[in-house]
Parts: C-alpha cells; structure tokens; sequence
C-alpha cells in the first residue's frame, strides 16, 4: 500500500479581486476543508502561504493555499514540503481544469501541467511530476485565445453551484486518500 496524504494544497490566485474567479476552484477546496475540520488557516511567511493542520478521517494533514500567485505557486509548495519532509507522493495539488466538464472533478497521478502555469511552476520546484491531483472541471471557454480571460472570470451562478456540488463530492475520497487507496478513491470519484 502506497504511503497517504500528508499535504493538500489549493492553487489559486491571492486578493479578492481573484477570489471568485475559475482559477481559485483549489483554494475553495481546500477553504472547505478547513472549515470543515474546523480550523482557521493562517498566513506563515516562511510558506509563502495560508497554512493549518487538520485532522482529516483521523490523519493528520497539512493544508496550503499559496498565497504567491499562480505561476509562482511552486515556491509554496516547495517551502512547506522541505520544512515537512514530505515527499511529492503524499501531496495532493487541487486545481482548476479546463479539459474536465463543469461539476465535474478527476484524481491523477503523474503527468504533464496541460498548459497550467500553477502544475508548471509546482512541478518546476519539486523537479518532479509524480503528485497527486485534483482535478476539478470548470470547462472550457471554446478557444485558446479566450483561456486567461475565462479563467480569471466568476463562473455563472449555475456553474459555481455545480462546482461546489462537485467539491462537496470530492471530499468523499478523503478516507481513501488519506490511507494512500487512490484506486479506490479514483473509483469512488469517476463511478458515484
């Protein structure tokens, strides 16, 4: 059995100008949990980041919500995970995703950043790619060229609602991540 999760991140962009935008659907997942686990996140210089320890299904888990931008997110990441010694494998990185519908979230392993500067930077910084990610679909705007004013837009009504739907599902995969049963937890996410 493969070792847990010990880190979760959630990639958006800082300042309430970005709060309610598509590029901050990690941040809301990882807010969530918090909440959930009811802790208050704090600033910690030294992670560049929004930083609490949550008991999550009995596990103790780092939460982190970068507050550097997106394309620096790494550094955050980076800075937790050496001061922690946790390995990339027991980190999980919540992040939009434009190639996955609306209300819709994936777990993977490995791979490239499909173009996400935070994946690129994140992947740059651990100079490796094997990491857990939550994939949580905001859908696509139709074109390249409309990506980054999509992105860094609110989604509609219906759509916010169907992405914190989504999130609240996700959060069903926490007793299996948690103990490192990603197959089951992919089960649970890509089947129910």
């Amino acid at each position: 059995m493969s070792s847990g999760i010990l880190l979760i991140v959630g990639l958006g962009n800082p300042g309430a100008e970005y709060e309610l935008t598509r590029h901050n659907a990690g941040a809301w997942f990882v807010s969530a949990l918090a909440d959930d686990a009811n802790i208050s996140m704090r600033f910690n210089p030294k992670f560049q980041g929004m930083h609490g320890i949550a008991s999550i299904k009995g596990h103790d888990c780092h939460l982190l919500i970068p507050t550097t931008f997106m394309n620096l997110s790494g550094q955050s990441v980076q800075a937790l995970a050496t001061y922690y010694k946790i390995p990339p494998q027991s980190i999980l990185v919540a992040h939009d995703e434009l190639d996955v519908p609306v209300g819709t979230v994936r777990l993977k392993y490995d791979g490239g950043h499909g173009g996400h500067n935070g994946l690129r930077d994140i992947i740059r910084h651990l100079s490796t790619n094997q990491f857990h990610r939550l994939r949580i679909g905001v859908g696509h705007p139709g074109t390249g060229r409309d990506v980054a004013n999509y992105v860094l837009a609110a989604p509609k009504k219906a759509d916010r609602e169907a992405i914190d739907t989504a999130l609240r599902h996700a959060e069903g995969i926490l007793p299996f991540v948690m103990k490192g049963e990603f197959q089951k937890a992919m089960h649970f996410l890509h089947t129910t």
